[in-house]
């Protein structure tokens, strides 16, 4: 008996050769199960809460740019994890295994308050989230093609769409009931907010090992691999060789610069120079959600119908009229129009956002050379992790040069009685870079002129046909869709697949096992 007993144990992870669809629909269930319980674990332990509380440590904005590139530069490593999955080929041992191991690194990060004083705690914070991250990017690899096998190809858009929708509610109001837990935590127990926090990382932990048990009990199907023609580091030099996608790589690496060179201060901008509470913050967070969903399908019918690289020349420039509408937030103090600009600014993110981050995905697969995509794409993604992951490090290392620097731009009207003075613009400290973050990005879209796709259309024709697709989704309201992707692509199942098929693969989101963000999270 006991025998027996050992050779399940043993067996648990072994890949089946095939399953049944009872097998299959039992295991979706489960996928759902679990991206709902690390959606909570993403909400409570990232983004607003992790920033919030690195601040409640004294962490300065050289270590909130750090916490910021961390994950962006982790998933770096998973190129490397490709040859760990390839190598063990039981994908379900690999992410239950790296997934358990980066969740644990939460454990120290929950007991800073009690035991570190909070120069210590801040090491140990950034120590904790390195580590959480690598776990989590090895996780990403072997995740993202263990879907692509369990998940019946012709249902994948529908699945993942669904999935995003449960775990996008779940955030919104798990973040809300957080946000609005700070803050009375805060009031009450003034001297000891930083407990609050540990408190919210302990659920997002115990939701997070929750999740694993659902995986450990997902079926998984034999991995089938195929040996590539070329080496690896070879095959990824060749991207660099194609003109239009090499065009297409600066782009997408200048504009993920000049996005992550500010966003990450988003958050300490509105905590500190505003003095907003956690609550608040929390409810702008959710509007951006919430834009997002509602426009996430409009903006696909606009790729369908024309170009990836239409949607960006619209969605884009948008972006940027927003991170250029944060230097007038404070001028140089809160004004009457602080709180509608910030309403604005928020609205105008989670618009542009659906649509930068669809389009940005979608066009990497559709320039990318059947038979290549794991070489094409991993070069995106390796220039996109390191310009994401420079920009806030960058951010944080020159923010304080700029903390004793001012740059006021008023108007000054005389008459024979009185003299009115109106102070147009006042960039102090952030509002810097907000202004450079700008400036490039307007480089950027200038690079997408560069790039060549068919299907483009003028600028007005993908505006109106994009108003149309809301006024229709507005009619028949439907929160489906989902949230911005996390920027990990999954070379390992692309390695696996692309040479299954010679027809076009339909258009679908990939979504990483960490769950829904963020990036942006991946980010504060």
């Amino acid at each position: 008996m006991s025998r027996t007993r050992g050779r399940r144990r043993r067996g648990i992870f072994e890949p089946r050769e095939s399953l049944t669809d009872e097998e299959v629909d039992h295991g979706l269930k489960l996928v759902i199960r679990d991206g709902l319980t690390t959606q909570a674990m993403v909400t409570l332990t990232g983004g607003i809460f992790l920033v919030a509380f690195a601040l409640q440590l004294g962490a300065s904005n050289t270590v909130v740019g750090l916490l910021a590139a961390i994950p962006p530069l982790a998933e770096l490593l998973q190129i490397p994890s490709i040859y760990i999955v390839e190598r063990v080929r039981k994908r379900r041992l690999v992410v239950v295994a790296a997934s358990l191991a980066a969740r644990l690194c939460w454990i120290p990060i929950i007991l800073i308050p009690f035991f570190l004083s909070p120069e210590r705690g801040i090491f140990v914070l950034i120590l904790s989230i390195a580590l959480y991250a690598s776990f989590s990017a090895v996780s990403h690899c072997g995740w993202n093609s263990w879907m692509r096998d369990l998940i019946p190809q012709d249902r994948l858009g529908a699945f993942f769409s669904h999935r995003l929708t449960l775990s996008t509610a779940v955030a919104l109001v798990i973040s809300l009931v957080a946000g609005f837990f700070i803050d009375s935590w805060e009031a009450v127990f003034p001297d000891l907010a930083a407990y609050g926090y540990s408190l919210l990382f302990l659920l997002g932990l115990i939701a997070g090992l929750i999740g694993i048990t659902f995986l450990a009990r997902t079926p998984e199907p034999r991995m089938v691999v195929e040996e590539a023609e070329d080496g690896f580091f070879a095959a990824i030099r060749k991207p660099f060789a194609d003109l239009n996608f090499r065009n297409l790589v600066i782009f997408l690496g200048s504009w993920n610069f000049a996005v992550n060179l500010a966003s990450p201060f988003f958050t300490v901008y509105m905590l500190q120079r505003i003095g907003l509470d956690v609550s608040l913050v929390v409810a702008l967070s959710v509007l951006s959600q919430v834009m997002n969903i509602v426009f996430y399908r409009s903006w696909g019918q606009v790729s369908d119908r024309f170009s990836n690289k239409s949607v960006l020349a619209v969605s884009g420039p948008l972006f940027m009229l927003a991170i250029f509408a944060w230097m007038f937030v404070t001028l140089p103090d809160v004004y009457v129009l602080t709180y509608p600009l910030l309403i604005l600014i928020h609205i105008l993110m989670g618009i542009s956002l659906a649509g930068v981050s669809l389009a940005s995905g979608n066009i990497g697969l559709k320039l990318a050379p059947k038979g290549q995509a794991t070489s094409y794409l991993a070069a995106s993604t390796f220039a996109n992790s390191v310009a994401a992951g420079v920009a806030p490090i960058l951010g944080g290392l020159f923010v304080d040069f700029f903390a004793k620097r001012e740059l006021i731009w008023t108007l000054v009207w005389r008459s024979p009685v009185r003299e009115l003075v109106f102070v147009t613009l006042d960039l102090q400290q952030w509002e810097f870079f907000f202004l450079f973050a700008f400036i490039l990005g307007l480089y950027s879209l200038h690079r997408l002129t560069a790039v060549q796709e068919e299907g483009e259309a003028k600028e007005q024709e993908v505006v109106n046909e994009l108003l149309a697709g809301v006024r229709r989704d507005m009619r028949n309201f439907s929160p489906a869709g989902g949230l911005r992707d996390m920027v990990k692509f999954p070379f390992s199942s692309l390695r696996n697949h692309q040479k299954r098929s010679s027809k076009e693969p339909p258009k679908e989101e990939t979504v990483d096992e960490e769950g829904t963000e963020p990036p942006d999270s991946r980010r504060p």
